[in-house]
């Protein structure tokens, strides 16, 4: 009995081996993840079970009831020869693992191997691989992980079982008592021990993997707090650019890319030079993950670069969703397939999720802006201390050397502030009440900026009983002090116009300010422009104010020369032209 010890304790460092590589099978991951199981991964299970119980029996050590001698590895038994094996580890793992079902196909696998080899013993071990299986399931919990000492328990009573089967089936008594009292309780310990060792090294493989996972999933929450400045206005050539650059120097991949449904957005990393932002996608992977909105793994040829030596050699391709809806395409790219990792499809699948989701949030923003837009124009004021401060800096300097143009001014304040509240309960007003609320504006600022700014105003009085949403014009002649008088050294001029046509009625500011780039002009009024000066938002929002009240033919148009001043002009069409909102 003593002499079976040490053989059978070397016996189980296969255990150490089979257990690492069986936590390389996705069946297996799932199995411990408690998940249902696909037909497909159900006999996959039990096939891989079935053959770590033939491999047990394979590195067994053969014992002769005749002459007590024990040989090394069994291929063959003559009648006088029984193993000492590790057989039950794998059944009883597959029984554990996957329950009775997997637990008795593997017990059946192994049981007939054993059967087939012969000794006197082979039914009977054979029958015994079964209970063993069915013995496991009735030890498996879907909901609960296992124990070692459930492990360790079971391992030992299958083996317990074993020995007993032997016992009653095998013929003659004497023979089969004599092999239980040699090599029973070497057996039942080894494999008692094995069953608990196979569960331990298994469970702390994939303990590893998971804080290699949250390691994983805290570096995507990281990078998507990084980038949330960037992703928050949208999915745009600079956003992708800075998204990527701030990506690429935290993974470790060739090169990052961000598409959007029709061309690169950018490219940070290796190819470089020829993987360009701007040009059209070439790969029909992309077009698939678009259309699809599933992640996908390409080589180098579904690559489809148009350099011959391109050092890229395999992408991962992950949607970028807004609203369920894909948007565009996140990408890794690698030297070759084998650098691709589960670690890297995580991470990359919860990055473009994390990505996805601040796009949502980016456009969730802008809708509700667009939404709070007129109540928070009516209160800007409020919210500009500066302008109070300024005006009342100007009246209480006024006060001793000219109190009346000081009363003036606070009149003009008060009402300037007084058709600002007005203004958040209603709707529309007439171009008078919003001329009259311009003039307040801008006599206070001409007392400000005395000898320094001059204001014209052209009124067609036939015009001005037209409606206009409130706060309209106000930020207009706004936008003229911000960049027209406190930018110029010599008098500013502003011209507020409003004239009577065939089409309408015709509202316009001019100043002779220093202008607007022309880059900076074509995008003015239709999205925000960020710059050093402002980001382009009030234009941006009276724009979509005066489209959606009045219609496509009220928008904005800005017509600006370098050096020689601004206009900003819309056109309120005829009642039966306008696309009026009810109060």
């Amino acid at each position: 009995m003593l002499e079976l010890f040490l053989p059978m304790l070397e016996r189980l460092g296969i255990i150490v081996t089979v257990a690492f590589v069986i936590t390389r099978f996705r069946f297996f991951r799932e199995l411990v993840d408690k998940k249902t199981l696909t037909s497909k991964q159900r006999y996959v299970a039990i096939g891989f079970f079935g053959l770590f119980g033939i491999i047990g029996t394979y590195t067994g050590i053969t014992y002769d009831t005749l002459s007590f001698e024990y040989g090394s590895f069994a291929y063959k038994l003559s009648g006088e020869e029984a193993i000492a094996n590790s057989r039950v580890i794998g059944i009883v793992a597959a029984g554990l693992f996957g329950g009775y079902r997997i637990g008795v196909g593997a017990g059946l696998i192994a049981g007939l191997h054993r059967f087939s080899l012969g000794g006197f013993t082979g039914l009977a071990c054979g029958i015994s691989a079964v209970i063993a299986g069915l013995l496991a399931g009735a030890f498996h919990k879907k909901d609960k992980s296992l124990r070692l000492k459930t492990a360790l328990f079971v391992g030992a009573l299958a083996e317990t079982v074993q020995m007993v089967v032997i016992l009653v089936m095998s013929k003659p008594f004497t023979q089969a008592f004599e092999l239980v009292q040699e090599i029973g309780v070497p057996m039942i310990v080894a494999n008692g021990v094995g069953s608990a060792l196979f569960l331990l090294i298994i469970r702390n493989v994939l303990h590893e993997e998971e804080k290699v996972g949250a390691l994983q999933a805290q570096k995507a929450l990281t990078l998507a707090e990084s980038t949330i400045a960037y992703m928050r206005r949208g999915l745009n050539e600079t956003s992708a650019k800075r998204t990527c650059e701030i990506i690429f120097k935290e993974v470790d991949v060739s090169a990052i890319s961000m598409t959007n449904h029709e061309v690169i957005l950018a490219h940070v990393g290796l190819a470089d030079d020829h993987h360009k932002s701007g040009e059209v996608i070439q790969t029909s992977a992309t077009r698939e993950v678009i259309h699809t909105g599933t992640r996908l793994i390409v080589k180098h040829e579904d690559i489809h670069c148009t350099k011959a030596n391109c050092p890229l050699g395999a992408a991962i391709i992950a949607p970028l969703k807004r609203k369920n809806e894909v948007v565009g395409t996140l990408k890794f790219y690698v030297r070759s397939e084998k650098e691709i990792s589960n670690v890297i499809l995580e991470l990359i699948q919860g990055l473009s999720a994390l990505l996805g989701q601040q796009l949502e949030i980016a456009e969730a923003e802008k809708a509700q802006e667009l939404a709070r837009e007129a109540e928070v124009k009516a209160l800007q004021a409020q919210v500009n201390p500066h302008f109070l401060f300024n005006s009342l800096n100007v009246i209480v300097s006024l006060i001793r050397t000219e109190p009346k143009r000081a009363r003036a001014v606070l009149i003009a304040l008060s009402k300037y502030f007084r058709q600002n509240l007005s203004a958040t309960t209603r709707k529309w007003i007439t171009l008078e009440e919003e001329i009259h609320h311009v003039k307040a504006y801008l006599l206070v600022e001409e007392t400000r900026f005395v000898d320094h700014l001059h204001v014209e105003y052209e009124v067609d009085e036939e015009a001005l009983k037209e409606r206009i949403a409130p706060l309209t014009l106000q930020p207009l002649v706004e936008n003229c002090m911000k960049h027209g008088v406190k930018e110029q050294d010599g008098q500013t001029e502003i011209r507020v116009a409003v004239q009577k046509k065939s089409q309408g009625v015709l509202v316009s500011v001019t100043d002779n300010g220093p202008g607007i780039a022309p880059e900076r002009l074509k995008s003015l009024g239709k999205i925000q422009v960020e710059s050093e000066k402002g980001t382009g938002l009030g234009l941006y929002n009276v724009n979509e104010r005066l489209v959606h009240m009045h219609g496509e033919a009220a928008c904005l148009h800005i017509e600006s020369v370098l050096g020689e001043g601004t206009t900003i002009s819309f056109l309120l069409p005829r009642k039966e032209e306008a696309n009026w909102v009810n109060v």
